[in-house]
């Protein structure tokens, strides 16, 4: 659809191609959105769940096998388990959020082997539940959305937010295999729609463009943790697949075969960063389970389309050397995100809620996670607690009979621009932002020196898009998937400039060490004009 959009889009609510109501709507149709509607639903609401791709095929998760944070309700084993990563993270998680999710988690994973959840079980017949397999998880959460009765708009991404006199009102976007513009009116609204990877071409990646970070900033949301934003995973170079788990039992070598000291560390995608920006070639190998035949048949079977990628290419993993590199992963498997202000998962503005790798996971894991475990456990959480307190909102806020005359604000890449020659168009736009966050040296490396001028490019490209950008290809997605991750980008920058030391994920080369006196979170706000601001912790009990 061009730029110049339909009259039933420009104009009111009632004017959509389709119109819909319903008590809850949630923007996203991954686990954590999936989680938020099913839950909703078992609170009395009326419930509409918008899907940028098809509910169940499309995402991180689908495609992927996950390890998950199940921990059994033992004292010692979560406390283990609590332990095991805080350090990693700079000590920025928080232990009454932790044992929430450790809780919540447990409960939501046996009710997934009550719906029938294809566990694997040992030869006593327990159901092992520290994993699952995307196709297989998300295709039984589809058909629980469908036994639920809830509506489910698939190819219809969500591109700007509604709202009355009251605050947030519901959403609108468009069919991509239709065309038709939709709206739908609701008293609640949650945010699932997935973190940020730059369309990096990371598996399952690229739906996730930030889009839920604009609409909710445009909404006055802020964030907290954006400057843990820089995750680059492990992958073939010939490959999108970046699941890592596996490289734990990985040799990195280079061309000749002498071994990359370092590389297989916890902080080893760095020191692969380092040799890959000098021009080397990096191999890896599985070869510390090379004569393992009981480990390799475990592995296949935990993360098939793991060895799906070498199959198709006549490699054995185990056996022969491959050549990787390492893909941008951004804040989908970074901790940045949404800031949510209390225990429902709900954000700075009244009636909108955030969940999944939308919301941060700055609470479970502070300022470093990697695939899968808290990754997972999180959208499980997170779903659940916003989809039920997003019922409870519109249970009060319809009590009171509200009448909702839906509005619009003026948001980027949508409303009408000045004609003229001279316009930037979305593609434009993407590569010029993925040219400042995509090389190692800017964003894995930071420094002043480096991430000042670049954040300023950024900055330049904003306000050129505020009156320059079109879609002259007719997409208007498009356009807003571009200001998006452009918004995201500022917002990074902004941040891992202001945090100045090492701390988790991120890396400032200038100031090489944690400082004690930092220990606190960054608040992030604003689109035009961006603030950053600290703030306490928490008592950590």
């Amino acid at each position: 659809m061009a730029i110049e959009l339909t009259q039933s889009y420009k104009l009111a609510n009632q004017l959509y191609d389709v119109s819909l109501k319903a008590d809850v709507l949630v923007i996203g149709g991954g686990p954590s959105g999936a989680w938020a509607a099913i839950t909703a639903t078992q609170n009395g609401a009326s419930v509409i769940l918008v899907d940028k791709g098809y509910c169940g095929t499309s995402g991180a998760t689908a495609p992927s096998g996950s390890g998950v944070w199940y921990i059994q309700p033992d004292k010692e084993k979560r406390e283990e388990a609590m332990n095991s990563r805080e350090a990693l993270g700079g000590y920025l998680s928080e232990r009454k959020w932790m044992k929430r999710v450790l809780d919540r988690t447990y409960e939501n994973m046996n009710q997934l082997e009550k719906w029938g959840y294809p566990f694997p079980v040992d030869e006593n017949g327990v159901a092992h539940k520290r994993s699952l397999q995307g196709p297989e998880y998300m295709r039984l959460m589809r058909r629980k959305l469908n036994k639920a009765k809830i509506t489910i708009l698939d190819h219809s991404p969500a591109l700007e937010l509604l709202y009355d006199s009251h605050g947030v009102a519901g959403a609108a976007g468009i069919n991509e295999q239709t065309s038709q513009t939709w709206s739908v009116q609701a008293s609640s609204i949650v945010i699932a729609s997935g973190g940020c990877a730059f369309l990096s071409k990371a598996l399952g990646c690229n739906v996730l463009t930030g889009d839920g970070y604009l609409l909710a900033s445009e909404a006055g949301a802020d964030f907290s943790g954006m400057e843990f934003s820089n995750a680059y995973a492990i992958t073939p170079k010939f490959s999108s697949i970046t699941k890592t788990a596996f490289y734990n039992w990985a040799s990195f070598t280079y061309e000749d075969g002498s071994i990359i000291k370092g590389a297989g560390s916890q902080r080893g995608r760095s020191v692969i960063a380092k040799k890959l920006q000098e021009g080397q070639k990096v191999f890896a190998q599985l070869v510390k389970v090379k004569d393992d035949l009981d480990l390799q048949k475990w592995m296949r079977i935990a993360q098939p389309n793991f060895f799906v990628q070498f199959d198709r290419m006549g490699i054995n993993p185990f056996e022969d050397r491959f050549e990787v590199t390492l893909r941008l992963e951004g804040t989908v498997r970074g901790t940045g995100g949404i800031r949510i202000v209390d225990e429902t998962c709900a954000t700075s503005v009244p009636g909108l809620f955030a969940a999944g790798d939308a919301a941060t996971r700055e609470m479970i894991c502070g300022g470093f996670t990697g695939g899968g475990s808290y990754n997972a456990a999180w959208p499980i959480s997170s779903g659940y607690w916003s989809g039920e307190a997003a019922a409870k909102y519109a249970s009060s806020f319809n009590r009171d009979k509200r009448d909702r005359a839906l509005t619009r604000r003026h948001v980027i890449g949508i409303n009408e621009h000045s004609i003229g020659k001279d316009f930037l168009d979305a593609a434009e736009v993407t590569k010029r932002v993925q040219a400042e966050v995509t090389p190692f040296e800017k964003n894995l490396f930071r420094t002043e020196e480096i991430l000042t001028p670049s954040l300023l490019r950024l900055n330049s490209l904003w306000n050129e898009s505020k009156t320059s950008l079109q879609e002259n290809q007719g997409n208007l997605l498009r356009v807003r998937e571009s200001v998006a991750m452009l918004a995201t980008s500022r917002w990074m920058y902004t941040t891992a400039l202001e945090r100045r030391e090492t701390r988790g994920m991120h890396k400032r080369l200038d100031y090489p060490v944690l400082d004690e006196n930092q220990h606190y979170r960054l608040i992030t706000s604003g689109l035009d004009e961006i603030k950053v601001k600290p703030t306490t912790l928490y008592q950590n009990t």
